[in-house]
């Protein structure tokens, strides 16, 4: 038996892998009592153990096995079950635990932590990383579809490790809206939660009840809380100077208030030249007259000098499953895109059925560059598109706008016209 100490700090995620996978095999680890992280850690006789400093770490009972990593103390504390009983299994669960440190963790991090404070709020990273975790969570949530667990018909390593890797993402930003988009990812994580084993651990988690909402105070109160234990500490080296102190004060304001209200981007679309084509009276056409009207509108009142029509089409078309959730993709996108909205139009079309489908779409905006790197309010989503300007004077841009603005016609592989959304 692999019996022995982890040495961590209360609710580490981290850690969780390895006393799940010891309730389940049976295996007696207890948490060293006492451990103060930045102290225990980095005293010499733990470090003469572990130099690395690192936790969660594990000592066996007979002080024989020392182990960091937590996905390592995880596997030795399994039992043949939760490793897998042949070599292929054994793969496919070490397959799943790689991948959840390499495609999950980073993005989850990077979404979840400037939310909690930990890390400052930077809206182009955290909307990339947002873009990142939702794509690897539709790829997961395609691989659930017709399965409970993610290797086997009973709980793995694969299925730990995974779980709490997503553990602060399901507390912290993926609300409702987002896990209904994510329903066999949703269903499978309750499934975990609610296994006895891991309920011995740590209860079913709190799930996020909203869209997270940043607060620069978090960050800011964390900050001042080490830039006082600084202060002090040079206080008792030094005297202070009022006077200086009084200047890197008032010189501390304005960043403290740009930290707080983060300057709006412009919109890009205002410095180009307007031309002649009004995009406002456009949507007014095509939302209020039939296609008959509205297209050929389009053509003739179109400023090829000053606005561009572009091709866009999903990368991942094998990642899509229900028709439903492929088209809460395209809304979820416009939704996120909506200061945009003011210059720009477009028509994105599914095609095919459930499992067999394809998304792509027609765009217009002002100006002759790709519109989304001008703005970082408006980079969201876009990297998951192959993106290709067209000429409108040619006819199969006719053609694609007719049968885009229209939503008809099929995609390259044949597949028809299932639904569309408008974005304007």
């Amino acid at each position: 038996m692999a019996a022995g100490v982890l040495y961590t700090y209360p609710e580490n995620f981290r850690a969780y892998k390895a006393l799940i996978a010891a309730q389940y095999s049976g295996v007696d680890l207890k948490v060293a009592p006492n451990f103060v992280f930045g102290e225990t850690n980095k005293s010499a006789e733990f470090l003469k153990k572990f130099p690395a400093g690192k936790v969660p770490a594990y000592e066996s009972a007979d002080g024989k096995v020392l182990l960091t990593e937590s996905n390592a103390i995880a596997y030795y504390v399994s039992n043949a079950a939760l490793r897998g009983t042949d070599a292929a299994t054994q793969a496919r669960v070490w397959q799943w635990a790689s991948w959840a440190d390499s495609e999950l963790l980073p993005a989850s991090c990077a979404w979840v932590f400037p939310y909690l404070g930990i890390m400052p709020f930077n809206k182009q990273h955290v909307e990339r990383a947002r873009t990142d975790l939702l794509a690897a969570l539709r790829l997961l949530d395609a691989h659930l579809l017709a399965r409970t667990f993610l290797v086997t018909e009973r709980v793995t390593l694969a299925d730990i490790v995974v779980y709490c890797t997503l553990l602060h993402a399901f507390q912290h930003v993926l609300e409702p809206g987002t896990r209904a988009a994510l329903p066999n990812v949703s269903r499978w994580f309750a499934t975990l939660a609610a296994q006895p084993p891991v309920a011995r651990v740590l209860a079913p988690p709190a799930l996020c009840a909203a869209p997270p909402q940043y607060d620069a105070r978090k960050f800011q109160d964390l900050n001042k809380k080490d830039s006082g234990d600084k202060k002090k500490d040079k206080k008792s080296e030094k005297k202070e100077q009022p006077k200086k102190k009084e200047k890197e004060e008032s010189a501390a304001e304005p960043l403290d208030e740009l930290d707080e209200k983060p300057k709006e981007s412009k919109d890009p679309f205002d410095a180009m030249p307007k031309g002649t084509f009004n995009m406002d009276d456009f949507k007014r056409c095509y939302s209020n007259e039939d296609e008959a009207k509205s297209i050929p509108y389009f053509w003739e009142k179109f400023d090829p000098e000053n606005y561009s029509i572009w091709y866009a089409e999903y990368k991942y078309p094998e990642e899509l499953a229900k028709v439903f959730m492929s088209c809460n993709l395209i809304t979820g996108m416009f939704q996120r895109l909506d200061k945009m909205r003011k210059q720009a139009f477009a028509s994105v079309c599914l095609f095919g059925g459930d499992n067999d489908s394809s998304i792509s779409g027609v765009w217009v905006w002002r100006g002759q560059a790709l519109a989304f790197p001008l703005s970082p309010d408006w980079q969201i989503d876009y990297e998951s598109y192959a993106w290709r300007k067209l000429d409108p004077a040619l006819p199969e841009t006719k053609q694609l706008v007719h049968d885009y603005f229209s939503w008809s016609g099929v995609d390259k592989q044949g597949r028809k016209f299932n639904q569309g959304k408008i974005f304007k």
